[in-house]
């Protein structure tokens, strides 16, 4: 049926598929995205929401290098928040809200019109596999489809199987069946697989809670968005809310528990640590009274409602008897109960660190396949994947990011390098280098050398040039401005800081703490300069005057440990032949193959005694 001989086959149309898909394509090659149905394309399976904590900067990095998910979420967008600005700015994340039927739409009318993409709604059941490389697919129909390289991104839907109560369904989401058999066929071929979990809450209906019983949480009162393109801004925007449980909801879900999956032993697979459900929170956290729950909108127009944190897999009863002794939840009418779902997933440590696994020639793995949760982790693995895919079947060289380059390379050397047994979820914690790796500087970071790669445009590398150009001239008219005593005082006396008795250099005060450029321009000749340029270059320039000391220290760091990545450690090098190794270092390092020194310190139980005697070895 399918004669074409496809570069990429990517397989899956989650966050995932949908990046490897574009990116590919966009980068030239003939590229084919294979789903189960074709109507939930970029459909957000749990919160309808992007961005957050850390989670935020991936998105910036994305779309700074030519992908997709944030422009499709500022155009989905119906709340905007920066998280964390009471912190430093290695720390503020940015998070939409979201239409989530919208957003599957725009990514749809994204896909449909990238050059080179074609589309097939099938079941991959199988792999082609020719002397231990990939050359295509099989599908449920018995089609195969021939391809240079195949880009696995499967989410929850191998083997998936859903728990409500004591009813299990197969599914790879509520009402959508399960994959199988690629599972069965990498097993055979000698991966290893595992098994995860992951839940969602219940959506219910917002014409029936009582919303005066509840705190409203209202977007930025200048909203921002994702993409540095010109995409558009909110003009307005709805309100979520936020409600807690009490101990009534607590006894209520504790009478279920002998229901429960979880706690009768149906479940036994891990779980999200920093998202679980609200049987494990009154479970692990018996001592808090109450728990914070979000209650999120569903798009512009419809009434549905996601009641975030109380993801749950107990049984529809318990759950819906325990919510209606939430305030405002009284009278609470359920769209459909939550639910738990365990799913197939491969240990990340089987692939190199461009997604392809160490096995299977050109078969590429992404997203929840290889033990993350998230949009975002899922969305930038599978933007990586898609482009490696694209660059081993024309012969070029291998696209990474390092650990000081982006949040992405943090994500996917923490994978490769340390796996995980539990969905790994980035965290802003995770990125030696965050104050580097800021959500406002991810095209100054990324962009050109996408640019290189031929993915991001020409009209991004020059938005770029004029960003850094313009709040360079800033900066140096903050550095070389002097304010007198007279001027400068009054506004150190609001903000409580101790006055100058002499003249002083704008940035110079700048670097105070409480102080702002938003503040300081209260002066009129500074507000004359400052205005000529946007927010954006505004915060840039204010950024790396403040930070200034900070941000050189950590270059600093960054380059005594490049010269631990520049020393390379060879793809065939025989571990067990060095005897001063530790054995659990032998074994780790063999089964990890790392590339470099740096990255060969990095792995889970490898000491600086065995660092110490492989650079000796290798006469370092």
């Amino acid at each position: 049926m399918i004669s074409e001989i496809y570069d990429i086959i990517v397989v899956g149309a989650g966050h995932a598929g949908c990046e490897a898909a574009a990116a590919a394509a966009n980068l030239g090659s003939k590229t084919l995205l294979v789903t189960m149905n074709m109507q939930t394309i970029g459909q957000m399976s749990c919160n309808p929401a992007m961005g957050g904590i850390a989670k935020g900067q991936i998105v910036r990095e994305i779309d700074a290098m030519g992908g997709y998910s944030g422009i499709v979420a500022d155009k989905s967008a119906i709340q905007f928040k920066m998280l964390n600005l009471s912190k430093g700015p290695a720390m503020w994340s940015p998070r939409t809200q979201n239409d989530r039927m919208l957003f599957a739409e725009e990514w749809r009318l994204a896909l449909e019109n990238t050059p080179n993409l074609d589309f097939f709604q099938d079941m991959v059941k199988q792999l082609i596999i020719e002397n231990n490389k990939v050359t295509g697919v099989i599908t449920s129909l018995g089609i195969e489809i021939k391809g240079r390289s195949v880009v696995l991104t499967n989410g929850t839907f191998l083997n998936g199987l859903i728990h409500v109560g004591d009813k299990q369904l197969g599914g790879g989401r509520m009402g959508e069946p399960r994959a199988f058999g690629i599972t069965e066929q990498l097993v055979s071929l000698g991966f290893e697989a595992g098994r995860m979990k992951t839940g969602t809450p219940p959506r219910v209906d917002g014409r029936s809670l009582d919303y005066s019983k509840m705190e409203e949480q209202k977007g930025d009162e200048n909203p921002q968005k994702f993409s540095y393109l010109d995409t558009p801004k909110l003009t307005k925007q709805l309100s979520c809310h936020i409600v807690y449980t009490n101990e009534t909801v607590h006894d209520i879900l504790r009478e279920g528990f002998d229901r429960s999956p979880m706690f009768n032993g149906t479940i036994q697979s891990l779980g999200p640590r920093y998202c679980p459900s609200i049987e494990d929170k009154i479970n692990r956290f018996a001592e808090r009274t109450r728990h914070q729950l979000f209650v999120e909108p569903e798009g512009w127009k419809t009434v549905e409602i996601y009641v975030n944190g109380f993801s749950s897999s107990l049984p529809e009863d318990v759950q819906i008897k325990a919510m209606k002794h939430i305030p405002g939840f009284e009278n609470v009418k359920v769209f459909r109960p939550g639910y738990a779902i365990e799913y197939d997933y491969f240990p990340p440590t089987q692939l190199k660190h461009t997604l392809e696994t160490k096995l299977i020639e050109n078969l590429y793995f992404a997203g929840q396949i290889n033990g993350t949760t998230g949009y975002e982790e899922a969305a930038g693995q599978g933007f990586m994947a898609g482009i490696n895919a694209h660059n081993k079947v024309h012969d070029k060289g291998e696209f990474t990011l390092n650990r000081d380059e982006a949040y992405i390379g943090v994500l996917i050397d923490d994978l490769i390098t340390k796996g995980t047994e539990e969905p790994y979820r980035m965290f802003t914690s995770r990125a030696e280098y965050r104050l580097l790796l800021r959500q406002d500087n991810a095209d100054i970071r990324l962009t050109e050398r996408a640019y290189k790669l031929g993915l991001a445009k020409e009209e991004r590398l020059r938005r770029v040039e004029e960003k850094v150009a313009k709040s360079e001239e800033l900066e140096s008219f903050l550095r070389e401005t002097s304010l007198k005593p007279g001027i400068i005082n009054p506004i150190l006396e609001n903000i409580e800081s101790n006055p100058v008795d002499q003249a002083y250099r704008a940035a110079q005060i700048l670097t105070r703490p409480n102080m702002t450029l938003e503040k300081l321009e209260n002066i009129e000749a500074i507000k004359e300069k400052a205005s000529q340029y946007d927010d954006e270059v505004r915060e840039q320039a204010e950024i790396n005057i403040k930070y200034k000391g900070y941000i050189e220290k950590e270059k600093e760091n960054v380059a005594k440990l490049n010269r631990l990545e520049n020393i390379k450690i060879p793809e065939d090098f025989d571990y067990s032949k060095i005897s001063s190794l530790s054995a659990e270092a032998k074994q780790k390092m063999s089964n990890v193959r790392p590339k470099t020194i740096a990255q060969a310190g990095r792995i889970s139980g490898v000491s600086p005694a065995d660092i110490n005697v492989l650079l000796v070895y290798l006469g370092r």
